[in-house]
């Protein structure tokens, strides 16, 4: 018997809200950015690869890893069940040059998860600040964020599937701060849900004065709103769960490609890739090894920063401000 047609679009409904690959994986599509900042910055071929590597033994997963800020092929996202990026944000963002919003606005209205690191969750307002708003929950807007280099201390996690098997962690990172949330969910730092969407964070710390006082990386700072928050926290990594049935996750650090060594940052992380694209975390979260031969490899061929002088400041602040 064929299918009546309501129960023939229920059933493609529920198809296009968990697609699988035709193994019966779910599937999530990687793609890492182009090439930029010094050595050991925002090394987006080489993190995802190491990422990639660890996910290798979670079954009912497939990871398409995409280089250069996007598919070499749109079929791929056919049946995708996630799409994060992991690469350079701004106007020039992946997910907003050659058409790529209204790709990534087609997905997202089929229940496909969507998810942005570091700099990646930073658009411009105008370009794509309420699609980010939907998708992701919120995003770093120029001159309202900022983007110091501090030690965040996480000293509580909540309970939730991308916590499994993460303890308390303190690392020095370039972590964003003051995203611009959907207005529901104020600054971001507690549970919160507006009735189309439920919100979490994940990662919260409270920055010292001396952070918010400057100076970030670009522009320098210190912005007075910035300041006149001292003593609040803020959150650095968060969840979406959609109405349309689909997840999104913002993560701020991944600056520096040394803190994928760190075993909390990494498995908070790698939880959120299974998350993202509804497969099951593990209780205690996705176990891997990462050595040092392992940072080292796949790097980006980039050129050594030029010596700082130490006749003057102004070389160091340049320095700070190259790191963006």
């Amino acid at each position: 018997m064929k299918p009546v047609p309501l129960l023939a679009a229920l059933l493609a409904t529920v198809v296009s809200l968990q697609a699988v690959t035709p193994e019966g994986k779910q599937k999530l599509v990687f793609i890492a950015g182009k090439p930029s900042h010094p050595p050991g910055m925002h090394e987006f071929r080489a993190g995802t690869m190491l990422l990639e590597q660890c996910l290798k033994s979670v079954p009912n997963l497939v990871v398409d890893r995409h280089e250069m800020g996007w598919v070499s092929d749109e079929k791929t996202f056919e049946d995708a069940d996630a799409v994060v990026i992991y690469a350079d944000g701004g106007g020039k963002h992946p997910a907003v040059v050659d058409g790529h919003l209204e790709t990534l606005r087609k997905l997202t209205a089929k229940g496909v998860g969507f998810g942005c690191m570091h700099y990646g969750v930073e658009v411009v307002a105008g370009q794509a600040g309420k699609e980010f708003q939907e998708w992701l929950g919120g995003h770093y807007e120029n001159a309202y964020s900022c983007n110091p280099i501090w030690d965040a201390n996480y000293t509580t996690l909540p309970k939730h599937p991308i916590s499994n098997g993460v303890l308390p962690f303190a690392t020095k990172d370039e972590w964003y701060i003051h995203m611009r949330f959907r207005p529901a969910f104020g600054h971001g730092v507690t549970p919160a849900q507006d009735g189309a969407a439920k919100f979490v964070p994940i990662l919260v710390a409270n920055p010292s004065d001396a952070t918010r006082d400057g100076p970030y990386v670009a522009p320098k700072g210190p912005y007075p709103h910035i300041q006149a928050e001292k003593g609040s926290p803020e959150t650095m990594m968060w969840t979406i769960e959609r109405a349309d049935g689909g997840r999104g996750f913002g993560f701020t650090g991944g600056h520096f490609h040394a803190n994928w060594g760190n075993d909390n940052v990494r498995k908070a992380v790698l939880n959120a890739l299974l998350w993202v694209a509804k497969v099951e975390v593990p209780e205690k979260g996705v176990e891997s090894v990462v050595s040092p031969e392992t940072l080292s490899q796949n790097l980006d061929p980039k050129p050594a920063p030029k010596p700082k002088s130490a006749s003057s400041e102004t070389p160091r602040v340049f320095q700070r401000v190259a790191t963006r």
